[in-house]
């Protein structure tokens, strides 16, 4: 029996929602544009946070990077090299005996060349000394040919590795390996193309592009070039290095900075990135992006289910000779209840229909004019859509008391 009733209030309902079709879809738009919201809001969330993860992935969690800190001017230079000489081989030497866990290392140079042959396109690609463990340290995938070598590393070998976009500028789109290329008054072998890697996502993190870029031995940077500019910088413009998988990587930074701060004497020339830090801090920035953003889109979840009980109220006005004639022929409060309730309950179950198409068009439209990654997921469609119908009842509860209590004889009396 009970079965009966639900699909006969079901029935009433949509009847009396499909009589009043305007009033119905106006009370609707309220959940459309709210459930839409949330949706538009996650998947930005979830785009962003995915891109910054893939990121900090391509870094490398267990990556620890020092970076050496330019001086500004030449009085400032001055006043440093009294008590620290700089990031140099030297601190690789101590790190290499004292850090733990240690994995790979590997130091970097990095030169922006005067002249180029064959002369690029576009921008001139800076040019970086590393050891051959950089590329493992951080995951560069090779497209054509291969990295440099230990040995030619140190022979001093003149060879380098070209970034995807060094590679087109210079070369073209034909086959990079066994080209030569001149770096100021070096000739240098082309041995290996780097395939497209992350660069920079957004983050505070001193990233190379990877892409323009020139990659020779450390040796060979070392023994076979000079730059003109470093007065202001130091010996090396920074340490890479990755630990053990069973290591501590933010443990391992401690020690890191308390060496490099020892033998520099407590002179702030140096930073140290952990990327598994910045992994946690991402994390929990983006989860508070999230909230902010839900936060406000729910607002306008909240005036659509306003929107439905002032209506439901006043159709509790407008009929109420009708409940007065159904109280009058043996309905119940809970009959009455239920009635509005329905109508509540279809007025959110459509609404957030509706929203789920329009919060998919959000995502895309934002996709699509902004060029952010966005991702719609599941779980927030599951929220939005769970959100809007329990909107529906909470705030269709009170026009159905309101109706259930009206006393059966006022309303019939009621014009």
């Amino acid at each position: 029996m009970r079965v009966i009733n639900l699909r006969g209030d079901f029935s009433a309902a949509f009847a009396n929602l499909y009589a009043q079709k305007m009033r119905t879809l106006l009370t609707a738009l309220g959940i459309v544009f709210g459930v839409g919201s949330v949706i538009g809001m996650l998947s930005i969330g979830a785009g962003a946070r995915e891109e910054s993860l893939q990121f900090i992935e391509n870094l490398g969690v267990r990556n620890i990077l020092v970076e050496s800190r330019p001086a500004t001017s030449a009085e400032e230079l001055q006043q440093r090299r009294r008590v620290s000489p700089g990031l140099t081989e030297r601190d690789i030497r101590v790190l290499e005996a004292n850090l733990e866990g240690m994995e790979l290392l590997s130091p970097r140079r990095s030169l922006h060349p005067a002249r180029i042959l064959p002369k690029p396109t576009g921008s001139v690609p800076d040019m970086h000394g590393v050891r051959p463990a950089f590329a493992a340290i951080h995951g560069l995938a090779i497209q054509e040919g291969r990295f440099f070598t230990e040995e030619e590393n140190d022979g001093s070998v003149a060879v380098c590795v070209l970034g995807q976009a060094a590679k087109q500028a210079m070369i073209g789109f034909g086959p990079g390996v066994g080209k030569q290329v001149k770096v100021n008054d070096t000739w240098l072998e082309v041995v290996g193309v780097l395939a497209e890697n992350v660069t920079d996502g957004g983050l505070n993190v001193k990233s190379l592009d990877r892409a323009n870029a020139i990659f020779i031995p450390a040796n060979t940077f070392k023994f076979r070039f000079w730059d003109s500019s470093r007065f202001l910088k130091d010996e090396l413009d920074g340490v890479d290095v990755r630990m053990k998988p069973d290591a501590d990587s933010v443990a391992a930074a401690k020690v890191v900075t308390a060496v490099l701060g020892s033998t520099h004497r407590g002179a702030e020339d140096f930073t140290v990135t952990i990327p598994a830090a910045l992994l946690a801090q991402q994390q929990r920035t983006q989860t508070i992006f999230t909230y902010v953003m839900v936060a406000i889109a729910a607002i306008s979840l909240l005036v659509g289910g306003i929107g439905i009980m002032n209506i439901v109220l006043a159709t509790v006005l407008e009929r109420t000779r009708e409940i007065g004639i159904r109280r009058a022929v043996g309905a119940r409060r809970g009959d009455i209840v239920r009635q509005f309730l329905t109508e509540s309950i279809l007025i959110s179950v459509a609404g957030g229909i509706l929203g789920i198409a329009c919060g998919l068009l959000i995502a895309w439209v934002i996709a699509q004019a902004a060029e952010w990654k966005t991702i719609v997921t599941t779980a927030s469609i599951v929220i939005a859509f769970g959100v809007s119908v329990s909107i529906g009842v909470l705030f269709g509860i009170y026009p159905a008391m309101k109706a259930a209590e009206i006393d059966p004889i006022e309303a019939l009396r009621y014009e």
